[in-house]
């Protein structure tokens, strides 16, 4: 890489949640990649790149802790450029990928390796590692030889432990490390061989239903058990409304959990699966509009402290068959910033102040990230947007490898103009 100008960022709307700040300013980009200065007519050398930011949010860079990078083993659906190049499409400056990997990641050597890749990749990359070997949930990985290797938690995601002492267990290691564990809550005894939310659009469709059940009781489950142990819990992708009472009452009463939703949980419904939609196939399972409302208002209460994608790519041939046969999971790097502005920002419900701090400065407090604020001398991770800007999701224009989105041909509000990673 050769060497980097200073960058002037003119007359862009700096939001900073993270240091109150809230101003038309100009930001300036030193050639080491950090925050040098913020504030009015800055001055720069005349070597210096000046980017027109009016009319636009500058904003900490977006940061998403889950996502399905697919390295290693499944580079076929997604891999480390196509992943990172998604991401920074998308606003994102930084991700952490999931473990259920081929194989998964459950060995130094694995974190290792995905970071060593990440060093020339378009976004910052951190790394979940598995809570047991092989995703077995028959022995627990090596989890201080995972966080000397690098992992900032420790979690389960589609292969949520059964065996509640075997979890009791894993989040007892997990207090001693100080790793949150990042838990797909689910009981799988009832979701069983089904495929979508079990409701009205299931029984039209004839399709298997999950009784939403089985993300309640996991949610609950997994609860109690961070309060035995004191572990922090952070519950991914919550869908259901009675997860969110369930988390909020927790809160209520201290315990250690934050939770996240998905931009799919408060955009679309079950219905996206009429015409065997298998794009819209997701676990957990699309709800209901009841659902909808809840886990909008556990952003606005703050019982869901942060917005993530559970970006999850397939490749073409894995999604064009039946509906019972298809693989779980939809894009979300591409469109997630769209998403939360048009369902969420436009109708007045969160303020994009509120927005960055679910999808900046959440992420970055809860997993002891670097970024999530505009600190002078801090990285410059910086997402420039147009909160204004409409356009319409064209999958074919995705830097993603994959095409499996439910959102092709909608059109959203807010994009994504420039992402700058340590200045870059």
């Amino acid at each position: 890489m050769g060497a980097m100008l200073e960058k002037l960022l003119k007359g862009g709307r700096v939001i900073d949640p993270a240091n109150g700040r809230d101003e038309i300013a100009d930001l300036l980009v030193g050639d080491d990649g950090t925050i040098k200065a913020i504030g009015a007519n800055l001055t720069v050398g005349a070597d210096a790149k000046i980017i027109d930011c009016a009319g636009y949010v500058v904003s900490p860079g977006l940061i998403d802790i889950h996502v399905h990078l697919r390295v290693p083993g499944q580079e076929y659906k997604e891999d480390m450029t196509t992943g990172t190049a998604a991401a920074k499409n998308g606003g994102f400056t930084a991700i952490a990928c999931q473990p259920n990997t081929s194989p998964p990641i459950d060995h130094a050597s694995i974190v290792k390796d995905i970071l060593a890749q990440a060093e020339t990749a378009d976004a910052r990359v951190y790394v979940i590692g598995a809570v047991s070997k092989g995703l077995k949930n028959e022995e627990l990985s090596e989890m201080s030889e995972l966080k000397d290797a690098g992992i900032v938690g420790i979690g389960d995601d589609a292969y949520p432990v059964y065996e509640s002492g075997f979890l009791r267990r894993a989040m007892e290691y997990c207090k001693m490390l100080d790793l949150p564990y990042v838990a797909h809550c689910e009981d799988k005894d009832i979701t069983t061989d089904g495929v979508m939310n079990e409701g009205y659009v299931s029984t039209v469709l004839g399709l298997k239903g999950i009784n939403r059940a089985a993300e309640n009781i996991g949610t609950a489950r997994n609860i109690i058990l961070a309060e035995t142990t004191g572990c922090h819990l952070h519950v991914l992708h919550v869908s259901t409304k009675e997860s969110v009472e369930i988390i909020r009452h927790a809160k209520s009463l201290g315990a250690p959990v934050t939770a996240e939703t998905c931009p799919q949980y408060f955009a679309l419904t079950d219905e996206a699966c009429y015409g065997y939609n298998t794009n819209a196939k997701m676990s957990p399972s699309l709800r209901t509009k009841e659902d909808q409302e809840a886990i909008i208002a556990g952003l606005v209460d703050g019982t869901l402290d942060l917005i993530a994608t559970d970006h999850a790519p397939h490749a073409p041939h894995e999604k064009e068959q039946e509906f019972a046969r298809a693989p779980f999971g939809m894009l979300g790097l591409e469109t997630s910033l769209g998403l939360v502005i048009t369902h969420l920002v436009k109708p007045g419900i969160l303020t994009l102040a509120q927005v960055i701090e679910k999808m900046s400065v959440a992420p970055a407090k809860i997993f002891k990230l670097p970024g999530g604020s505009l600190s002078i001398g801090g990285p410059a991770d910086i997402t420039i947007f147009d909160p204004e800007a409409e356009w319409t999701v064209d999958v074919d224009a995705f830097k993603s490898k994959s095409r499996n989105s439910a959102l092709h041909g909608v059109t959203l509000t807010g994009k994504p103009i420039a992402t700058l990673v340590g200045g870059r």
